[in-house]
């Protein structure tokens, strides 16, 4: 399988550390946002929104992150991704709220603003779009924070590709100011989360960070 990836996003270092944490190998592309390498048309034939990452599995092309990492999860079994119905229902429940409420509404407009258009010279940031960021930020936490008092992982006793997914825009939580100290367990459990050998492996490096 071939990845297709910016390595200081969130999203490709997820997808990266979930197979990592696998053992599943991935062949890496390279694909540098900062000058547009998602456009061009090469890119485009595999992935028509023009966004990272992608992934070519044979004959195959995906897109689209959650759809990624359950892909490659799928390839031999294991406790991230389990074969049970209900299960995967309930990765899938935290991984749509993920896409939807955690990562749209909280995160991204807060890493956008206080982190992204720094990295690309984009100039100040939004303070309407931080306000409500935050405010998201904070009213999704409680209910992340809440749910973690009952048990140690977000769909219940063992780690999942949910943690996996919820887990990522948080590496970048002190650069970007998000306000995870005021939820003690959530702060708790990233910190478990965030020890595993699997990220660190994926972690982009300082070039690539810089390129």
């Amino acid at each position: 399988m071939k990845l297709y990836g910016f390595p200081p996003s969130t999203n490709t270092w997820m997808v990266r550390a979930v197979a990592a944490h696998l053992g599943i190998p991935l062949e890496f592309e390279f694909v540098d946002l900062s000058k547009g390498g998602s456009h061009t048309p090469e890119f485009l034939k595999i992935n028509p929104t023009g966004r990272t990452p992608a992934l070519i599995d044979g004959d195959f092309k995906l897109w689209e992150t959650t759809a990624i990492v359950q892909h490659i999860a799928s390839c031999k079994p294991n406790a991230l991704w389990p074969d049970d119905a209900r299960a995967r229902a309930d990765i899938m429940r935290w991984q749509s709220w993920h896409l939807a409420h955690w990562s749209k509404e909280a995160c991204e407009p807060l890493l956008f603003n206080r982190l992204v258009k720094q990295f690309l010279n984009l100039g100040a940031p939004d303070e309407v779009a931080v306000t409500r960021g935050v405010a998201a930020f904070n009213k999704e936490a409680k209910v992340l924070d809440a749910h973690l008092a009952k048990q140690p992982y977000l769909a219940g006793q063992n780690l999942t590709l949910a943690d996996f997914s919820v887990a990522s825009p948080l590496f970048y939580s002190q650069q970007a100011d998000l306000p995870v100290g005021a939820y003690p367990r959530v702060t708790e459990w990233f910190g478990r989360v965030s020890a595993l050998p699997a990220w660190r492996d994926a972690a982009p490096q300082p070039a690539a960070a810089a390129a």
